[in-house]
């Protein structure tokens, strides 16, 4: 199916790995141009160049999103690159797993206010050009009970803003959704260290999916793929799960 991607502008904050790097290959592979940002220099050239293969134009800076000045840069430099904005995905998490300041401060100040930050900066732009489309990534903890406050606040937080900002820019013809993610492996991502690290936690995650697997970035990247698309033209305001079945509620 062509997504009608091809030539599209995207922004991917938290790129360089993960669903964030999935994200950016689903997109280049579908003819996208891209601007991504990571922390990490190394693995961020790394990605850039590997994107580049692909044909399309590839802007990449490093950039802590917590850091509003940082972010704010970020964000003109890869509209000046670019030469405007169609997509945005907010990707990054401060993974706010303690229930103190620092957890969440990380959790507020990585995953809800650079995610918001984000969309008040790109928005008119988007608007500039007749249109586009938002996507946060949250997670199917802020749907229910069981992980850590900080974490299940935030995400839950993105779900709601989401779908008030979908109602809010309708008119703009900016679509704003959201995906919430279950556990998901990758090398050096947390479910792949607790696999070496935390066997017993890692097997009783394992227990409470049907599949009997974890998720892949890949996976996840082909449902921001296509609901961030042209295809998806008509959803907004939605919340996808992409978990195997591991949230077991109605909604």
């Amino acid at each position: 199916m062509d997504l009608g991607l091809a030539g599209k502008n995207v922004i991917i904050t938290g790129a360089s790995r993960g669903i964030g790097r999935a994200s950016a290959e689903a997109f280049a592979v579908e003819g996208a141009n891209l601007a991504i940002c990571a922390r990490g220099l190394a693995a961020l050239e790394k990605t850039r160049e590997e994107l580049r293969a692909h044909g399309g134009r590839v802007f990449a800076k490093s950039c802590d999103v917590s850091d509003r000045d940082a972010l704010s840069s970020f964000l003109d430099d890869a509209n000046s690159e670019l030469g405007g904005i169609d997509i945005l995905i907010n990707n990054p998490s401060g993974f706010g797993l303690t229930d103190d300041e620092a957890g969440w401060e990380a959790g507020w100040s990585v995953d809800m206010m650079a995610s918001v930050r984000a969309v008040w900066q790109v928005a008119p732009w988007m608007e500039a050009r007749g249109g586009g489309s938002i996507v946060h990534i949250s997670s199917i903890s802020g749907l229910e009970t069981g992980s850590p406050p900080a974490y299940t606040a935030v995400k839950a937080a993105l779900i709601a803003h989401a779908k008030t900002t979908a109602a809010e820019f309708a008119p703009k013809n900016i679509r704003v959704n959201c995906i919430a993610p279950g556990s998901v492996e990758f090398e050096g991502g947390f479910w792949n260290q607790a696999k070496h690290e935390n066997r017993d936690m890692y097997d009783e995650m394992l227990a409470r999916i049907p599949f009997g697997r974890m998720g892949s970035p890949e996976e996840i990247a082909a449902a921001v793929v296509f609901i961030a698309s042209p295809k998806a033209s008509w959803v907004s305001g939605a919340m996808l799960v992409v978990d195997g079945v591991q949230h077991k509620g109605v909604f």
